[in-house]
């Protein structure tokens, strides 16, 4: 499989989120990746409904939508509704986690499970087969822009030594401070798909920046 790259809308500007849905759209970018946050489990509010709605209106390419919020349960069927392809929950606000997983798949999409930083692969031990993407947070959660964290590394080895050995078909998704000096590690270390948000829409030309990180990791 090719490795991905899922643009975070969560750097996008605002103002003009159309226009740069539809830049992802056009350039070499896999998936759309969207963090709704509540301010409860992570100390920011992003988007919720409404703009996620938006988005799927002018969005061609998959959804890629990670729950940044407590009791993700209850909206479950509601980001089905709205248009997400792959729904991450977090570990860390899941009861039931298998439960949820199952709810998801439920509901005709991919279910993902995020990890915080502080957060071990070994707990996902019993669940990894019923995962389709782990999403690994490489920053802690709720804001945009913050440095990568050297121990993801490990943490992806570790991830992908379980998955092989569990024989999953799991992903590994990276969420956080993915930039051009840090990408190809990433992937040769064993990760499939990258979340790039302030390197690629702060970027002077993002489409070009999108194209630069596919040719690294390509």
């Amino acid at each position: 499989m090719s490795k991905k790259i899922a643009p975070s809308l969560l750097a996008a500007d605002f103002g003009n989120l159309q226009r740069d849905v539809e830049m992802v759209n056009n350039s070499h970018a896999d998936w759309h990746h969207i963090d709704v946050m509540d301010g409860v489990f992570v100390p920011n509010i992003s988007y919720g409904m409404p703009v996620v709605k938006s988005i799927a209106k002018h969005a061609t390419k998959p959804l890629d939508v990670h729950l940044m919020i407590v009791d993700p349960d209850r909206y479950i069927k509601t980001f089905a509704e709205l248009g997400a392809n792959i729904l991450s929950v977090h570990y860390e606000a899941c009861t039931h986690l298998h439960r949820s997983l199952q709810a998801i798949k439920a509901e005709g999409m991919k279910a993902g499970v995020a990890l915080n930083p502080h957060t071990s692969i070994k707990l996902l031990e019993d669940t990894i087969q019923d995962i389709d993407i782990v999403c690994l947070m490489s920053v802690n959660p709720g804001f945009g822009g913050q440095s990568f964290i050297e121990n993801t590394y490990q943490k992806v080895a570790d991830l992908k030594e379980l998955i092989i050995r569990k024989n999953a078909n799991t992903l590994i998704e990276i969420d956080g401070g993915v930039n051009a000096n840090n990408a190809k590690k990433l992937v040769d270390t064993g990760a499939d798909v990258l979340v790039a948000g302030s390197f690629v829409f702060k970027s002077e030309n993002p489409t070009e920046t999108i194209k630069d990180l596919k040719q690294i990791i390509a």
